[in-house]
């Protein structure tokens, strides 16, 4: 089996936190606007107990056929099509929360801030939170504000867009710790996605 057929195209960013040993098999872990599921085929093949939501019913029928092919005994049931601000599930269900390229689609600061509070309401304490987002962070000055946190963007998008202060205000309300600095990737200047990994309190 090739790296690419254990690791599907899991971003490189959740293969640091797995390589610094914070993702082990066994934990409970919540994709979070899941996707098709390019995201967890390591966690399929190595025995986590995956769940994932997305607001997309075709994305969830995607990942349903995916985890029937490598880890059979999920139930279907354990990926729902669901709002992230209005999550199917109880508290403090997961070990882990992943958010990856999902939180800038966000309609205005309320709604990024209701996709917070209900990916931390699942994550139980001591749990880890790992979000990849788009942001201003080195894009200062490249990016169109248009208000609300909504940016026209240089790779011709409109997007909302966090900035440094809000995630760590953010981080502040939430009590979380951090586990990395933030770490932000600027692509040909035309975006930047910033990397946000955070524990929650015991």
């Amino acid at each position: 089996m090739d790296l690419r057929e254990q690791l599907g195209n899991i971003d490189i960013y959740l293969v640091d936190q797995l390589l610094k040993g914070r993702l082990v098999p066994g934990m409970s872990l919540l994709d979070a606007g899941c996707g098709g599921g390019r995201n967890l085929v390591w966690f399929l093949r190595r025995g986590y107990e995956v769940f994932g939501a997305d607001e997309s019913p075709e994305a969830v029928e995607q990942v349903r056929r995916l985890a029937a092919v490598l880890a059979p005994h999920l139930p279907p049931e354990s990926f729902q099509v669901a709002d992230l601000a209005d999550l199917p599930f109880p508290d403090a269900r997961f070990d882990a929360v992943l958010c990856s390229a999902v939180l800038h689609f966000a309609r205005d600061e309320a709604h990024f801030d209701r996709m917070l509070d209900e990916l931390w309401r699942v994550l139980r304490p001591g749990g880890l939170f790992f979000a990849r987002l788009a942001s201003t962070i080195g894009m200062e000055g490249r990016v169109q504000p248009l208000g609300s946190h909504w940016y026209q963007v240089p790779d011709g998008s409109r997007r909302f867009l966090a900035d440094e202060a809000m995630l760590r205000t953010t981080t502040h309300r939430l009590g979380g710790t951090w586990l990395d600095p933030l770490k932000t990737t600027l692509v040909e200047d035309l975006r930047a996605m910033t990397t946000w990994v955070l524990r929650k309190p015991r």
